[in-house]
């Protein structure tokens, strides 16, 4: 049998959205606007499988991984068993990539004891409670609050502006005084090129802001942008915070841009996802101390071997 995936093309957004949007426990990468910025970078491809959207990637032995199919119940469980043949006939060990806590959950409701779950901690999603990173309340946070005292402080005249065709050049000007100060245009270092990936993602983000439905918002200090950050709503009690970029030798402008996008951006929503930590131990402590309310666990499953 054969299964029509194809790139992902701007054009999709809409069916994608329409299946996406049945899924309330999405992780963040479950986006449109995700899926399409990282294409160029890790090459998706997509189908629509039973009346279910399925995401395939390209592994490292010549395989394939799909995501967990996104749509209603019924057809999730006609899509993986269509799924399921088509990995045989590939002669492909089966292998579903995303797949959150509720997602087994139904996997071992109807293949009981068939697959293994391996949970990435590192992909893992921090999710926060949106009055919690507005307000920044309690003893916990204390330092948090002291970071936003000192930063209007120090830079009396700040101000905070939602990003549009009007500012939005002047975050270009940001990001690019961002790459420099990280030394990661020329180096061939692994790490410099993921900040090279995701300068050019955060790049697009901004190009692409309106057709893609995200919201950016940016901090002034002296006129000049200083920080900005870009996101969009998740589900329904749910906004997620894809990019934040601040210059280092701003004191503050990290906290503030965070405590500040969230005000005017994500009151109607209950919770804020900012993403995962991809293992750096600096990005974890700082998401950590922000207190999160809960995990997004997103794990690979595959076929129980004898060993499992």
């Amino acid at each position: 049998m054969e299964i029509p995936f194809r790139k992902v093309a701007f054009a999709d957004k809409p069916l994608s959205d329409h299946y996406l949007a049945m899924n309330t426990h999405k992780s963040c990468e479950l986006s449109f606007a995700n899926i399409y910025l990282w294409s160029r970078f890790y090459p998706t491809e997509f189908a629509v499988v039973e009346d279910t959207v399925v995401f395939r990637n390209f592994v490292e032995d010549n395989g394939m991984s799909v995501s967990f199919p996104a749509g209603e119940e019924p057809q999730i469980r006609k899509a993986l068993d269509t799924l399921f043949v088509f990995f045989e006939e590939k002669g492909c060990p089966v292998r579903l990539h995303l797949v959150q806590e509720q997602d087994f959950a139904l996997l071992e409701q109807w293949y009981p004891g068939r697959f293994a779950v391996v949970y990435d901690r590192d992909a893992a999603d921090y999710v926060y409670e949106t009055e919690k990173l507005t307000t920044l309340a309690g003893k916990k946070l204390h330092g948090k609050r002291n970071h936003i005292n000192n930063f209007k402080k120090q830079y009396p005249d700040w101000s905070y502006e939602r990003i549009t065709e009007a500012n939005q050049e002047d975050c270009f000007d940001m990001a690019m005084k961002w790459r420099k100060g990280h030394v990661c245009e020329y180096s061939e270092d692994a790490q410099d090129e993921e900040k090279r990936d995701e300068m050019c993602v955060t790049l697009n983000a901004l190009r692409l802001r309106e057709e893609l439905g995200l919201i950016g918002g940016l901090i002034r200090v002296d006129g000049q942008v200083v920080a900005f950050s870009i996101g969009e709503p998740l589900n329904p009690d749910t906004f997620v915070v894809h990019i934040e970029k601040a210059l280092a030798d701003v004191e503050g402008a990290y906290p503030m841009i965070n405590q500040q996008f969230v005000e005017h951006e994500a009151q109607e929503f209950r919770y804020v996802n900012r993403e995962e930590d991809t293992g750096s131990e600096g990005l974890r402590k700082a998401k950590l101390s922000y207190k999160p309310i809960f995990f997004v666990n997103k794990g690979m499953v595959h076929e129980k071997k004898e060993e499992d």
